[in-house]
């Protein structure tokens, strides 16, 4: 069992996953920024997130699960948990827009569905992510291989959080096109500061002036 300070936040697993700059910013330095693709991911969690529990089409719904797992150091809530009548526990994540197939997403689903099992003492075989724009779910099936990699990304958070959430370099890459956290992050601004040879100034050009490295 972990220290309080120690468990990792499943949505951490998402972030890191998609990019380690991205999680070190919003989980250590809690900076977050709302764009037109966080909006609508608000607005479609907004069901989701009201805890409740109801029967709907003889399927049992549990909505805002809060998970936790003391052997892996994990915590967090589930969009939605389905109980079925044969026995099978099924985690749904809802996602905005038309999403297309991305680990980061089956490796957060992964991680709840490994929280349930410790919680519930069954297996969990598969989950499936929500498509809000085609109203249509993916199933995610939770191999050796997933879970494998979930475990050490698990582990690499952790070890982020302890070295003081220090914030992994910048790639400006085509991932930071529609990131929400890209004025706080300055992707490119990053990326031409470390291309410039040590002892050496970089100054922006002003008028009469060619500017550039000194």
């Amino acid at each position: 069992m972990f220290p309080d300070h120690e468990y990792v936040p499943i949505s951490a697993l998402e972030h890191y996953s998609y990019c380690p700059r991205q999680c070190a910013l919003i989980h250590a330095e809690r900076v977050y920024d709302e764009n037109v693709f966080t909006l609508r991911g608000n607005r479609m969690h907004e069901r989701a997130d009201e805890r409740s529990t109801r029967i709907e089409n003889g399927v049992r719904v549990e909505r805002a699960l809060p998970l936790w797992s003391d052997a892996l150091g994990l915590a967090g809530v589930a969009d939605i948990v389905e109980f079925h009548d044969d026995g099978a526990v099924l985690p749904v994540e809802y996602k905005p827009g038309s999403r297309p197939v991305a680990l980061h997403d089956d490796i957060q689903l992964c991680a709840q569905a490994m929280c349930l099992e410790e919680m519930l003492g069954i297996h969990v075989a598969e989950g499936a992510l929500f498509s809000g724009e085609r109203k249509r779910r993916r199933t995610v099936e939770f191999s050796r291989d997933l879970r494998d990699l979930t475990r050490e990304l698990i582990e690499e958070v952790r070890a982020m959080m302890k070295n003081g959430g220090a914030l992994p370099p910048a790639v400006s890459d085509a991932r930071c096109e529609n990131c929400s956290l890209r004025e706080a992050c300055m992707p490119e601004t990053v990326v031409a500061a470390r291309r410039v040879p040590r002892g050496r100034i970089y100054r922006p050009a002003v008028e009469g002036d060619v500017g550039g490295v000194e």
